[in-house]
């Protein structure tokens, strides 16, 4: 495989036609069979069905109030728990919310996040205004309590474990970083952190990433029209294009996981600059010519998630 080469994958197809200001956080819910992802800006949340050919059909969107970063499935329930506007909440099929947690300081927002292999949802800000420092990682547990786990990130993004669960991989899109972290399972702890990838100024930013089943990383990269796909040690394989320069996340999808999904912005866009780039904001589909996972799901203590599906609906998330 060349060192930076397209691997032989074929062109990026789109697979949407609406364009998200901040389409991100692409997801696999297996209990469904169904691509998941948001537009943060917008407050949305989308559930499609990948088609044969790998195309999308839409099933549903919700509006959230304020911004959405991230939704993970949930463990004997049929729906979702999402990092929105400045904390945790669960989203019903119908729509229903109830707030969890509000966790974050005024002046951020939740960002990206995933579950690690126990079934503990993570999940980070950002400041408004992107400041060094002001973003934060946090640790949902299935008791409902919150720890933060660390709290020097300037933009917290996308998070991934390695298939032996060893090894827990984190974005910091403010200084263009890929960290890697020793992960101990059986109480959630970080060691060892270290950097792995530090893009260039002029290469683009770090975003979200996934994981494949045999380890390696895949790396949506902002403002440069690509998707990276590195070795768990680091090294930069190939260079997938996307006819979006705003790539933000990425997911194996489908029913054999093996179509990569990418998501695209139009962040800070008027709207004369979006229908000039139609492509633009869209979801994309390629062959990546690799397997992964499904979305981990969160695994609650069955007694307090009944507390909180039985609280009263969510008026406001904490969010701007």
């Amino acid at each position: 495989m060349s060192a930076l080469g397209s691997g032989g994958h074929g062109a990026a197809i789109a697979c949407t036609r609406e364009q998200n200001v901040l389409g991100e956080g692409a997801r696999w819910d297996a209990r469904r069979d169904e691509l998941l992802r948001v537009d943060i800006a917008a407050g949305r949340v989308y559930r499609d069905r990948v088609r044969d050919d790998g195309s999308l059909d839409p099933v549903r969107a919700y509006d959230v109030p304020g911004t959405v970063g991230a939704l993970a499935p949930v463990d004997g329930d049929e729906g979702w728990l999402l990092a929105a506007g400045r904390g945790f909440v669960r989203l019903g099929p119908d729509g229903s919310r109830r707030t969890i947690a509000i966790v974050a300081p005024e002046g951020t927002r939740m960002n990206d996040g995933a579950c690690d292999p126990q079934g503990r949802f993570w999940a980070g800000t950002l400041a408004d205004d992107h400041r060094p420092g002001g973003g934060v990682l946090y640790r949902l547990h299935g008791s409902g309590r919150v720890d933060v786990m660390l709290d020097d990130l300037t933009i917290s993004n996308g998070i991934d474990w390695s298939p032996d669960g060893g090894t827990m991989y984190l974005v910091d899109s403010g200084p263009r970083q890929i960290r890697a972290f020793a992960f101990d399972g059986r109480d959630g702890s970080l060691s060892a952190g270290r950097i792995l990838v530090e893009s260039p100024p002029d290469g683009g930013t770090p975003d979200g990433m996934t994981v494949d089943a045999g380890g390696d990383l895949w790396v949506a990269i902002f403002d440069a029209g690509s998707v990276h796909h590195y070795t768990p040690e680091g090294t930069l394989l190939e260079v997938l294009p996307i006819p979006a320069r705003q790539c933000t996340s990425c997911a194996f999808g489908g029913p054999g996981l093996d179509r990569l999904y990418v998501t695209t912005a139009t962040e800070g866009w008027s709207d004369a600059e979006r229908g000039a780039d139609r492509a633009a904001g869209l979801v994309y589909r390629l062959e990546a010519g690799a397997t992964g996972v499904p979305a981990r799901p969160f695994r609650p203590d069955p007694a307090w998630w009944a507390s909180i599906a039985g609280a009263r609906p969510a008026e406001g998330l904490g969010g701007r």
